[in-house]
């Protein structure tokens, strides 16, 4: 029989078995403790060196980036030397945030799915300061030690500009490189990163940015500029001097006109004349019939008109045209500038005395006969006005203190860094224009605001612009106190919505009728009472908008709607008296473009940033 007490495991041996099980699970138990412990000292020795490497990479941007302003200085400086030795300081710098950023863990961080993209940002910073650094400010600083800039100012004696076409490559190229890394920035979702990555990437972003469209000018000047300058054969431009007195959508009236010659550099002022003097054209110069349409044909019949449109390519090919029809003359293209543009020109020659006998004459006893860069918006725009009375004899003071500023530059007066400075700045602002006659080298020039067209490449894509053109006939505008804002209305039916609010002051004297000389105030020519002031107002909106509604105070008027190049226009007119001000609001509605919008005004007497008030935006539900 079978034993029933076989198979049966006793207490002792059970309590044997089990130490044995837990024994052995202990065995197997302490590798895997190990290795989680392991683990952890490799996770964290992994972050410390993260960290360490993230500091490396702050610290060596951070200290390239203080080393910007010193070479900035350097360069204006004319330190050829010490600039080229601050550029292998910030080379190292940023090579060495490189090359912590290429280091294995964090390469491997970078591919985590959370933390990930924000270590590959980090990299991509650090990858594009050290190309800025190696293909951008390098090749650049080559390029700055090669030329000699004070001569490459136009000047009675010339320049070789050889030296400037062969660096056109060399910034070219670092133009490129720069482009590429802002493309390159430009391609990360900022959404997916921390607060602590995503602002100081988003300040790269900008700082690159600008830095990009800098080099892009640079580098288009660099292809046309010996051309223009007369490298291979003299040009002669019209120079349009604008009077901010009477305004115009460009700027003003073309107070002085004259002939500028540029051979190898070297700078010729030439003939002088006036729009007066140039006379009615007829039959009228051809232009765009849209254009025509919004300004009438007083654009293609007085040469006091021509730029009544925004679009200086209009202006200034028409201006051409009218000129050598006039002259018989052959103009290559034309320049323009204001008073205010000719104070930023003072500011670096220092002030001109007045040599021509004829201007001291005119000049003696009322007006100054030295300018400065403190009297001459005055002098030119207001006080030649109440001094002399006989308007051909206001016209020759004006044209004559242009060309004895030109004069001055053309022998070398002030220092080179100092006038493109001041030409940048009156570019900037609107008051420095330039046309080209030669196809090629406009196809350039319209990239860049310097061209002052309303649409194309130089237009950004939700900008508004507001002109002034005046409809009193006189030189009231000196008292004309201007300031527009753009106000961002909440969104209707999907399109974004805003209103261009203008608003004008009449600072002239009360008693303007009787105390302002008649040429100034109009004496009611034109029917308007002397003292008071007309403005056609003229607003543009981005492509494809509509102009929806025009508000005079709180009163909904009446306007002309038109078209120029799909971008909407409204034109509407205002009259103030002696101390009144007026604020009228241009509402533009079904606009496509979800980007910040962006203003250009015309430039007045007025500072441009005086004018352009920053942008509102309206509270939504």
């Amino acid at each position: 029989m079978a034993d029933p007490e076989r198979g049966k495991t006793s207490p002792m041996d059970a309590g044997r078995s089990k130490k044995l099980q837990t024994a052995a699970f202990g065995r197997r138990l302490v590798p895997t403790i190990s290795l989680v412990a392991m683990l952890f000292v490799l996770l964290s020795a992994a972050t410390l060196w993260l960290g360490s490497r993230a500091s490396v990479i702050n610290d060596e941007l951070n200290e390239a980036t203080e080393l910007i302003a010193t070479l900035k200085n350097q360069i204006t400086g004319n330190g050829r030397d010490e600039a080229t030795a601050t550029v292998e300081q910030i080379r190292l710098h940023t090579g060495a945030a490189r090359d912590a950023a290429n280091d294995p863990i964090w390469n491997l961080a970078s591919t985590l799915p959370l933390a990930g993209p924000n270590f590959s940002a980090v990299s991509e910073v650090a990858r594009s300061a050290d190309d800025v650094a190696t293909l951008g400010l390098t090749p650049l600083v080559k390029v700055f030690n090669s030329l000699n800039w004070d001569s490459l100012l136009p000047n009675s004696s010339g320049t070789d500009l050889g030296p400037l076409k062969t660096a056109s490559p060399s910034v070219a190229s670092a133009a490129y490189a720069v482009r590429s890394s802002a493309d390159r920035l430009d391609q990360i979702d900022v959404s997916k990163l921390l607060t602590q990555v995503a602002a100081p990437l988003n300040r790269a972003k900008n700082e690159l940015a600008t830095v990009s469209g800098t080099l892009d000018a640079a580098a288009s000047a660099s292809k046309v500029l010996p051309s223009m300058l007369g490298s291979e054969a003299p040009r002669d431009y019209l120079l349009m001097i604008q009077n901010n007195a009477e305004a115009r959508a460009s700027g003003g009236i073309p107070g002085a006109l004259a002939v500028l010659t540029l051979e190898n550099g070297k700078l010729t002022l030439g003939e002088q004349s006036s729009a007066t003097e140039v006379g009615i054209m007829s039959p009228i110069v051809p232009t765009d019939p849209e254009q025509l349409g919004i300004y009438s044909g007083r654009l293609g019949k007085f040469m006091q008109d021509v730029n009544l449109t925004p679009d200086f390519p209009t202006a200034a090919s028409t201006a051409q045209a009218m000129w050598e029809r006039k002259t018989g003359q052959a103009v290559s293209g034309v320049i323009s500038i204001d008073p205010v543009t000719l104070s930023y020109i003072l500011d670096a020659t220092g002030p001109v005395t007045l040599t021509n006998p004829e201007l001291v004459t005119l000049a003696r006893g009322n007006l100054p006969t030295q300018l400065t860069s403190q009297n001459v918006v005055r002098t030119l725009l207001s006080d030649v006005y109440s001094k002399i009375q006989q308007p051909t004899r206001q016209d020759a003071y004006f044209a004559g203190v242009a060309q004895e500023i030109f004069a001055a530059l053309a022998d070398g007066k002030g220092d080179a860094t100092g006038l493109v400075e001041g030409f940048m700045r009156g570019a900037e602002e609107g008051r420095v224009l330039v046309w080209s006659g030669t196809t090629q080298e406009q196809e350039i020039i319209r990239e860049y605001p310097l061209s002052g067209s309303i649409n194309g490449p130089s237009v950004s894509p939700a900008e508004f612009g507001v002109y002034f053109n005046d409809g009193t006939g006189a030189k009231m505008d000196y008292y004309i106190k201007r300031t527009v804002q753009l106000v961002k209305e909440c969104a209707r039916d999907g399109y974004e919505q805003t209103t261009v609010r203008v608003t004008s002051t009449n600072t002239a004297p009360l008693d303007a009728a009787t105390s302002l000389p008649s040429y100034v105030t109009g004496d009611g020519i034109y029917g308007v009472p002397p003292g008071s002031v007309q403005t056609n107002l003229v607003a543009y909106g981005p492509v494809q908008a509509n102009v929806e509604t025009v508000t005079d105070g709180s009163k909904q008027v009446g306007f002309a709607p038109y078209l120029h190049g799909d971008r909407p226009v409204g034109v509407y007119a205002i009259r103030l008296a002696p101390g009144e001000s007026k604020t009228v609001d241009f509402t533009f509605g079904k606009i496509v473009q979800h980007t910040e919008p962006s203003l250009v005004v015309t430039p007045t007497v007025q500072p441009v940033k005086d004018v352009i008030l920053p942008n509102l935006e309206s509270v939504c539900g």
